[in-house]
């Protein structure tokens, strides 16, 4: 009995990475108790939260066991797939709050931009290792066209949350597969000077976002409200905080969204500057554990893809604690591991999965 059970652990446990797993398991725990002080003391919150978890989880087990060479295979598909998606949500999406970033299929509602967080680094990794021996700015062109279109899609919508992590996912991969430096410089003082035609391009909301960055003060009790009260809480914890359940700016009702993308506010509140040390630790576990992946990914391929999940990842994690700290604008992202949501959770794990998949796979691809 002894040995079947340890031949079935075995089985279940033989594509897991135990490193990156302990990382990801203490972070969904922090999320959990920092969630159950910002549902206020109601496990309805929690429980769901709870289901969350175990199905991202199953996602992430999934995936550690689909072998990267088979993922290759899928991403020219699953790439076109999400694109066809987005363009009829441009012409058929549900309106919701102002957005139209949902396609109603009748039995359920999907939102095709959560699938291409994953399909754009897949596509792109794929196309540089087609390519690999004979890489030109030709290339690279073709490249961020490829980028492109769905970004632009999705900022149509608009949901510039989802579109700066597609856009991050996608340079993270030109950038690995050698976009020379002075065409990265050439490209930012090109940005920067197309800032005016931006600005102009922004919707009246985005727009208030950057300004109320800069002057939250300006409107306290409207754009600037959630700045102003997320600063308060980050900046009121001190030292070692005030302590789980103890948080007045968080049990008062003055943090906005504080169960989602402002839940690092709460925390900070409560665990003061201390804990967001060990918060930061944990991050920076999960990070250079997939940075130690990415090194050691077999082919370009595994490498890109590797390297793009980790650095998004990262992406989540920065864009969010800026956002809730007043040093980035407020653009709906939310904390990884720790916020309330499925969708997001879910993503997240299924990168994680691959990430799993190229560590354990690794010894079967001829180097």
């Amino acid at each position: 009995m002894n040995r079947l059970i340890r031949r079935v652990v075995g089985y279940l446990t033989r594509h897991v990475d135990g490193l990156l797993l302990c990382a990801v398991l203490m972070l969904m725990a922090t999320g959990l108790i920092v969630l159950y002080s910002a549902s206020d003391g109601t496990l309805t919150r929690v429980s769901a939260q709870m289901v969350n978890m175990l199905v991202a989880l199953a996602v992430m087990w999934v995936f550690a066991n689909i072998p990267p060479h088979f993922l290759m295979r899928l991403s020219l598909p699953v790439f076109f797939l999400g694109l066809a998606l987005l363009v009829a949500v441009a012409f058929f999406g549900d309106v919701v709050n102002g957005a139209r970033r949902w396609l109603n299929l009748g039995v359920t509602r999907i939102q095709p931009s959560e699938l291409m967080k994953i399909a754009v680094p897949i596509m792109l990794a794929f196309y540089f290792d087609r390519h690999e021996a004979t890489l030109t700015l030709r290339n690279y062109a073709i490249a961020a066209v490829l980028l492109l279109a769905p970004v632009a899609l999705i900022v149509r919508q608009p949901d510039l949350g989802t579109a700066v992590l597609i856009s991050a996912s996608g340079f993270f991969v030109l950038f690995l597969a050698g976009l020379p430096w002075k065409l990265i410089a050439g490209l930012t003082v090109a940005a920067l000077s197309s800032l005016p035609l931006a600005w102009s391009a922004l919707h009246d909301y985005q727009r208030q976002r950057v300004l109320t960055l800069l002057d939250p003060m300006q409107d306290p009790l409207g754009a600037g409200y959630h700045i102003i009260q997320s600063t308060i809480a980050v900046g009121s914890g001190g030292l070692v905080g005030k302590g789980w359940m103890n948080g007045t700016q968080t049990h008062l009702d003055f943090i906005p969204e504080r169960a989602t993308d402002f839940i690092f506010a709460v925390y900070s509140e409560e665990f003061g500057l201390f804990g967001n040390f060990v918060l930061l630790l944990l991050f920076l576990l999960v990070i250079a554990r997939g940075v130690v992946i990415t090194a050691n990914a077999p082919t370009l391929f595994t490498r890109l893809l590797a390297g793009a999940i980790t650095l998004t990842f990262f992406t989540y994690v920065f864009v969010n604690m800026g956002m809730v700290s007043g040093v980035l604008p407020v653009v709906g992202v939310p904390l990884p591991l720790i916020s309330y949501g499925g969708t997001s959770l879910v993503t997240i794990c299924l990168g994680f999965g691959i990430l799993m998949s190229i560590q354990t796979h690794k010894k079967l691809v001829q180097t």
